[in-house]
């Protein structure tokens, strides 16, 4: 339903607010919408639900009893009470409408919504009731670890949502294994252009030779060994997204390429003439600082403006919390063993690892604890080496909060790490998702 699909009311009569006799032009303008909507009072109560809510949650709250936090979240008072934005006191302050990303109950567990709060005033000009909109997010859920409730990951949740109905380039940013791909198949799912493919590219994969001819493709002919022709990405993402996974990794000669590409939305296939026309949307991704990346020369500053206009930064793991954690840990176990658990212990353990290699370092670390389980609970035992130690209150490191340079950060948590592991260094390496070269690396230095 677009946003501006309700009607303008005129000054609402308070008699018209009586639950057991809702004035029937309100009625109506409820019943209106196509997504679940209540009106609700200054006090939070729950005044009516349309269909579309009873037919999303199979149920209907009790007009003029429930209240609004407490049939959505649960709470035993309003949400700004409970560490969440309160669309309700935001708009009753302002006057104005508010809108805010949550989580619900919904009709099979926990669900992201997005919610739209619209004052009905009265003849002085105050706030008599309120309709609420709300749009539940598909995108977002078990599906392949793209789930959670801390604040960090639902801002990167609204972000995306803000961003999807638009054509505008997104740029997602954050560590190796954070769920940037994820995220720009939400960004696809939930823009104009779904029905389309999504295209994702692996840059750093493809060496200066190949980058050109898989992304534009080449003509017969065109270098020895090119006995067809072939279409490349941009062709394939045609009416799609195009997903430049690790943009930071592309190099410098044929970053100007792309950027012609972008800026004039053609290009040519290797060993063609003929000008092409491109149409797709684009999202990048890179575990790389590229404001660092630019004032160095590595990459090209008007290339960065142009993917740039909207970045999203996808919190790593750790700084999503010990809930995150428990929830992706459920999540994956339904998916790959239902029936089986969790033992406190073990939830205790995964909750206080740090998780270098972030969520894909999660699902790897319950897919090996359920080969390890013969029973229905998962217990400390059958989680690596790492966890005895991290199921102790001492495992977090005590430098933590500390604010540090980056390099001096990894420096640090690398040396605590391979001082409290217990096993050799090979074990190490694929505790942390590391190579094992790569970890002896970082350690000699």
């Amino acid at each position: 339903m677009a946003r501006d699909a309700l009607p303008v009311l005129p000054p609402v009569d308070p008699a018209a607010l009586d639950p057991s006799a809702l004035d029937p032009a309100l009625r109506a303008v409820l019943d209106a919408a196509d997504r679940p909507a209540i009106l609700l009072s200054p006090e939070y109560r729950i005044l009516a639900a349309n269909p579309a809510y009873r037919a999303h949650y199979g149920t209907a709250p009790t007009p003029g009893v429930d209240r609004c936090y407490a049939v959505s979240h649960g709470y035993g008072s309003p949400c700004d009470d409970n560490g969440e934005t309160c669309p309700l006191a935001e708009s009753r302050a302002s006057r104005r409408p508010a809108r805010v990303f949550h989580i619900h109950h919904g009709p099979t567990g926990p669900e992201h919504v997005d919610v739209e709060l619209r004052p009905l005033l009265g003849a002085d000009g105050e706030p008599l009731a309120y309709i609420e909109l709300i749009r539940p997010l598909p995108t977002v859920g078990v599906r392949d670890g793209f789930i959670g409730r801390s604040a960090a990951f639902c801002r990167a949740v609204e972000l995306i949502h803000r961003v999807a109905p638009s054509e505008v380039p997104v740029l997602l940013l954050g560590e190796s294994g954070s769920g940037k791909e994820l995220a720009a198949g939400a960004v696809h799912r939930e823009s104009p252009r779904a029905e389309g493919p999504f295209v994702p590219v692996e840059c750093s994969g493809l060496s200066p030779t190949l980058f050109e001819s898989e992304l534009f493709g080449h003509e017969r002919g065109a270098f020895t060994g090119a006995h067809d022709r072939h279409d490349g990405l941009v062709d394939a993402a045609a009416g799609g997204t195009l997903f430049l996974d690790e943009i930071g990794d592309v190099p410098l000669e044929q970053q100007v390429k792309l950027l012609r590409l972008l800026e004039s939305g053609t290009y040519r296939r290797v060993g063609g003439t003929a000008l092409r026309r491109a149409d797709f949307r684009l999202v990048c991704a890179t575990h790389r600082d590229l404001d660092a990346m630019v004032a160095a020369g590595t990459f090209r500053a008007d290339l960065y403006y142009r993917i740039s206009i909207f970045p999203i930064r996808m919190p790593a793991l750790r700084e999503r919390g010990a809930g995150d954690i428990a929830l992706l840990a459920r999540a994956f176990l339904a998916r790959r063993a239902p029936g089986v658990r969790l033992s406190p212990a073990a939830e205790a353990a995964l909750g206080g690892w740090r998780y270098p290699g972030n969520v894909r370092e999660l699902r790897n670390v319950i897919e090996r604890a359920v080969l390890l389980c013969d029973g229905s609970t998962i217990e400390l035992a059958h989680l690596p080496a790492w966890a005895g130690a991290a199921a102790e209150p001492e495992a977090v490191a005590p430098w933590a909060g500390e604010i540090v340079p980056l390099a001096e950060a990894e420096r640090r948590y690398l040396a605590w790490a391979a001082e409290r592991f217990e096993g050799d260094r090979k074990a190490l390496a694929a505790a942390l998702g590391i190579g094992e070269r790569t970890l002896y690396r970082k350690l000699a230095r």
